[in-house]
């Protein structure tokens, strides 16, 4: 009877060691992938914040020419209307 027991104890530390393998391969992998996806969410954060560069600095350029084109045209109003009195 103890002699079954030790048998039955030592399949069942064999299970549990097997089982204990594939679950830390399982492991291995679910960590790879995790740092597959931390990579890219870092990649995309990375070019987020260039393209909100780009933006900003379109804006910044955009808002400039709107300065000069709002002159130009106040510059051509008065013009058309000294224009008008002679």
């Amino acid at each position: 009877m103890l002699n079954k027991i030790v048998h039955f104890a030592i399949a069942l530390a064999a299970i549990a060691v097997l089982g204990g393998c594939a679950s830390t391969g399982d492991l291995e992998a679910l960590r790879e992938e995790i740092n597959q996806a931390n990579d890219t969410a870092q990649s995309a954060s990375a070019n987020s914040d260039a393209a909100s560069q780009e933006a900003a600095e379109a804006k910044a350029i955009a808002e400039e020419a709107k300065v000069i084109a709002d002159e130009a045209n106040s510059k051509i109003d008065n013009m058309f209307k000294k224009s008008m009195y002679k």
